[in-house]
């Protein structure tokens, strides 16, 4: 701040900088929807204190009183679920950077609890009570534990009396030592994709600018992850029993900048041809492939198919794959997006061979990842 505002300016100076006059809720729920995502997650509060929404419990330091003068959770979330499928999810930060309430319970150890009392817990009751979340995304335990949180009353409202019972899902994040050990699922750490199968349900929760979840002006094109990395990214975390929340970063203006439009929209393309590999689907036996690297497998139980998805194309024409068993006679092979199926040779224990078509890059159903969809394997 020091090298790029005038002296003597504070944070709260970014307040009516916030301005949001390019915010068109109609266009983010298009792009939002393109991307073949099937939840999205608003940051309605950061560690800053600042709410997207005119909550009653953070005077003069919402988006209601101050810069946009709108309710840009209310308009978002009306967008979304007027014209997309999508589910509708608020991420909220506990604690607070600033706030003198917490500053004095962190000071006390947290052996009071005036913060949580007059700011945090009503404003979750707030976001819920007023646009009824179905993902819950909390954040920013503040080295605080649970029990000065209230989380777990909170949670037992939520889940028994709350007008979202039957739909919110939460995340691991309501105090310190919850994470990855209590939630409806886990998240664990920021960027987390630990390459193997969890037993419980997870998130891998990463930003498409490599260095920073919010809007970055000196940004350079290698600080953005490409479409081949993302894809990447998606497939290992489905593998693994994983759902990926890529991030991006929107411009002060409102605006989501045009390279996050341009990502979120090729995972929109690539998941056109390949969702049946993604959406619905259950970790297999195994995860990546013990011959080929960079082959990631997931499973429809109940159709009996495997899908492999190969994140390199074979120049050889022929593709190893060491994990599946095929039965004779009955083993089917296709590549999903293009017709008819492909010619395979068994290699008894060690899998089997997959003669993948010649085609010209203008042929290939897809740019960056392909799949193969395999029926009656063992």
């Amino acid at each position: 701040m020091e090298t790029n505002y005038p002296p003597g300016f504070s944070y709260e100076d970014f307040g009516p900088l916030f301005t949001a006059e390019s915010f068109d809720a109609n266009q983010w729920a298009d792009i939002l929807k393109a991307s073949g995502a099937k939840y999205v997650v608003l940051t309605s509060k950061h560690h800053e204190g600042f709410t997207l929404w005119g909550s009653r419990y953070s005077w003069n330091w919402n988006a209601v009183n101050v810069g946009p003068k709108r309710d840009l959770v209310a308009e978002l979330a009306t967008s979304i679920r007027n014209s997309t499928e999508l589910h509708f999810g608020l991420y909220h930060s506990l604690f607070e950077w600033f706030n003198p309430l917490f500053l004095y319970d962190a000071s006390n150890v947290f052996t009071t609890r005036q913060f949580p009392t007059a700011k945090s817990l009503p404003e979750l009751y707030e976001i819920v009570m007023k646009y009824q979340p179905e993902i819950l995304w909390s954040d920013g335990d503040g080295n605080a534990p649970d029990t000065y949180w209230n989380s777990t009353g909170f949670l037992a409202w939520l889940y028994n009396d709350s007008p979202v019972r039957d739909t919110v899902v939460t995340n691991d994040r309501w105090g310190l030592g919850s994470i990855c050990k209590h939630g409806g699922y886990y998240t664990c750490s920021d960027r987390y994709n630990p390459g193997y199968l969890l037993p419980h349900k997870w998130e891998n929760c990463m930003t498409i600018d490599k260095q920073s979840w919010g809007y970055r002006r000196n940004t350079r094109l290698s600080d953005y992850f490409t479409i081949e990395e993302l894809v990447k990214q998606l497939v290992e975390t489905v593998s693994c029993g994983g759902n990926l929340l890529m991030n991006i970063g929107p411009t002060h203006d409102g605006r989501i900048d045009l390279i996050f439009q341009e990502r979120l929209r090729q995972m929109g393309v690539w998941l056109e041809v390949n969702g049946e590999a993604i959406y619905g689907t259950k970790p297999w036996r195994t995860q990546n492939d013990t011959v080929t690297p960079g082959v990631w497998y997931t499973f429809k139980p109940k159709e009996d198919t495997v899908y492999a998805i190969f994140l390199n194309w074979p120049i050889s024409g022929t593709l190893i794959l060491g994990a599946p068993k095929t039965i004779v006679g009955e083993t089917q092979v296709k590549l999903i997006g293009y017709e008819g199926q492909l010619k395979w040779v068994s290699l008894g224990e060690e899998g089997m061979t997959v003669a993948v078509p010649q085609l010209t890059p203008d042929q290939l159903p897809c740019q960056w990842g392909w799949t193969l969809q395999l029926t009656t394997v063992n």
